[in-house]
């Protein structure tokens, strides 16, 4: 009995162990650690393994699952609602890449048809780190987690048609129009016979199969459903990569689509393995050393001409320049899809073997460098905005109309800023409207804007992050600044700027964790609701109120839950009912909460040789030093940098004098 192909499928799923756990100690991304595993198993490497077309075998398994699980994931339903997302980002992002490493290929002395090739490699990105990245920064629901789904949808999409073109673009030189035709009619045959199966035959198929309730024989059902189509659209011509893509929209169409996804998945997952480790196997590592200007070179082209033309695709869809960059950085490198793509191509003879090797070699550096860029995107998008340039380009149109709308309007003031105009934010601002508060609303998504504007919503576009933006909603003479987007980032990047624009503005902000807290409060924020605390008060609340728990023992659990969990938002309950009560009275007063810091006006000075209450109109009714609370000082405290001051006055001398709490010069020196 042989077992030469089960020990070394042994020996890879050993060393991927290693190389894997290694990379996850890193946060290096875990197809990039397929892809060593495979250079350091391959004939280029340490030669540990032999039995190379047999794993090339496996992997075609997973590439078909992987379409697979592609076609059971893209609903019809989800493509309409991000439609135009995905076909407007995702077309131009596509289209525009093609075109500008087509010119590049073609510069270099490459063919038409290999031009083409090149930007269809170039053009897609990888679903897999990216997204997974993503969600761990818990940014899927912000603009740029929104636009870089749409985008990867279509890219995803768009595999399938490019792996149909590669061959006719290896025999475009010497065969005619028609020959694409027959192809062509094969495809949209098939396409006709999916939507068939799907809507007649498959439902009442499953739901035979489902009436039995043995897992195991849905489980094999599926498998069989996506292997048959991809053997059917292989033996009329078409690719093993098409049928399986149209056997997982036959499935997703029916209510056991999710069942299917779940079985699939660890089969797609290991054999999606041995794909990556088999194209690392193909790869030559004394290239990479042999040709290290070429492959600096190719690594930089990609992520340079990427980056710019994700970005360029975000800002055709409208948003603004900040979103833009962190799209761009996030859809620089070159994607798993391409490798089926670029095995495609040399199947065909339309890629040769130096070729691959520099496209591997590049391939696997910008996936690599995938988790850095996008940490720094960050910052690099501050710095992006802040240019000259950047700040000086004209506004949209539908920005213009609503500025000439604005213009006969008086500046607001003493009222409330909204920050994002999701659910939270309507809910606020109907809240707002229906107790007479006046109010304005920052919204990035130029839609939701068009959309609430003609409604009659006082909303602007643009990036609340920018002082700027947060001027002309008149954040500076704002009372509460109140901050409902689920973007980690864009929340600390609004805190920050509303908090130096004006000291005296109170700051209500959301968070999803707790961790968190600390670090927005550090910004400036005034208050902090993290939703896991909330959320889990209201699991706990439900589920007792299940057991017939009294009410009243309830509510002061939940309460004792809240104290406890809010102790870090304040050192001591300074705005207890008595501040609620003198706000209510009188409307034009505030509490706010200032620093003083080292080298402001009033560091070092007593309060009364501040003046503060005589000169200025406000009364420091507390201070806070070294974790303990004076209140109700005398006017022989002196204030000292560091020490959190709690000042009663109205709201607008509050926001004039918040500067002598900063670190700015003196104003009677």
């Amino acid at each position: 009995m042989d077992l030469t192909l089960l020990s070394e499928i042994l020996v890879i799923f050993g060393l991927s162990v290693g190389v894997i756990y290694l990379c996850h100690k890193v946060r290096v991304p875990p197809i990039v650690g397929f892809l060593l595993t495979g250079v350091i198993a391959g004939p280029y490497g340490l030669g540990l393994v032999s039995a190379v077309h047999q794993v090339e075998l496996l992997a075609e398994v997973g590439v078909v699952l992987l379409l697979f699980t592609i076609g059971l994931e893209l609903s019809i339903a989800e493509l309409v609602r991000l439609k135009k997302n995905v076909l407007l980002g995702g077309g131009s992002q596509v289209l525009l890449t093609i075109l500008a490493f087509g010119a590049l290929a073609l510069a270099l002395g490459q063919s038409g048809q290999q031009a083409v090739f090149v930007g269809f490699l170039a053009a897609l990105s990888s679903t897999a780190i990216v997204l997974r990245i993503v969600q761990q920064r818990a940014e899927m629901d912000s603009a740029h987690g929104r636009i870089t789904l749409s985008i990867l949808i279509f890219q995803d999409l768009i595999i399938v048609p490019m792996v149909l073109v590669v061959p006719f673009l290896a025999g475009a030189a010497g065969t005619g129009g028609l020959s694409f035709l027959w192809p062509t009619l094969k495809g949209v045959g098939m396409v006709g016979l999916v939507f068939l199966l799907a809507r007649k035959v498959v439902p009442s198929l499953l739901h035979r199969i489902v009436q039995t309730r043995s897992r195991e024989l849905f489980l094999i059902s599926t498998l069989a459903l996506c292997l048959a189509t991809a053997f059917l659209t292989s033996s009329i011509g078409l690719s093993l990569s098409l049928g399986a893509f149209l056997a997982g929209l036959i499935i997703s169409e029916s209510e056991y689509s999710l069942s299917a996804l779940e079985g699939i998945l660890p089969f797609r997952d290991v054999f999606t393995s041995l794909f990556f480790i088999s194209v690392g196997m193909l790869f030559d590592a004394g290239f990479l050393f042999a040709q290290p200007v070429q492959v600096a070179g190719a690594t930089v082209a990609v992520l340079g001409i990427k980056a710019l033309v994700a970005g360029l695709a975000a800002y055709i869809l409208g948003f603004p320049v900040r979103p833009a960059v962190l799209v761009g950085l996030a859809l620089c490198q070159v994607g798993e899809f391409s490798f089926v793509l670029a095995k495609v191509g040399v199947a065909h003879g339309i890629m040769d073997a130096a070729s691959y090797q520099l496209f591997l070699a590049a391939s696997i550096v910008t996936m690599g460098l995938t988790p850095p860029l996008m940490a720094l995107a960050p910052r690099a998008a501050r710095w992006v905005s802040s240019l000259p340039l950047v700040s000086r380009m004209g506004k949209r149109p539908f920005e213009q109309e609503m500025e000439h709308a604005e213009a006969g309007q008086a500046p607001a003031r003493d009222h409330l800023v909204i920050i994002g105009f999701g659910v939270g934010g309507r809910h606020l601002a109907r809240a707002a409207k229906s107790f007479g508060i006046d109010y304005r609303v920052v919204e990035m998504n130029p839609d939701t804007v068009r959309q609430s504007a003609a409604q009659g919503e006082p909303i602007i576009y643009g990036d609340a992050s920018q002082t700027a933006v947060l001027e002309h909603v008149g954040a500076d003479r704002a009372r509460v600044l109140a901050i409902v987007v689920s973007d980690p980032v864009s929340i600390r990047g609004i805190t920050d700027a509303a908090r130096r624009l004006n000291p005296g503005l109170h700051i209500v902000t959301r968070t999803r964790f707790l961790s968190e807290i600390g670090p927005l409060l550090n910004l400036g924020a005034s208050d902090v609701v993290p939703e896991e605390l909330e959320t889990s008060i209201e699991i706990f609340t439900r589920v007792m109120m299940r057991y017939l728990v009294p009410r009243a023992d309830i509510e002061r659990f939940t309460s004792g839950v809240r104290s406890e969990g809010y102790e870090m938002l304040r050192s001591a309950d300074l705005r207890g009912d008595s501040f609620c009560a003198l706000n209510r009275q009188f409307p034009d007063m505030d509490l706010s909460v200032l620093t003083v810091e080292a080298g402001a006006a009033l560091d070092g000075l007593t309060l009364e040789e501040s003046g503060l209450r005589r000169t200025h109109g406000l009364t420091i009714v507390a201070v806070g030093r070294g974790g303990e609370v004076m209140a109700n000082p005398d006017g022989t405290l002196r204030l000292l940098a560091g020490d959190v001051a709690y000042v009663f006055g109205p709201h607008a001398d509050i926001a004039a004098k918040g500067g002598l709490f900063t670190a700015r010069s003196r104003p009677w020196e």
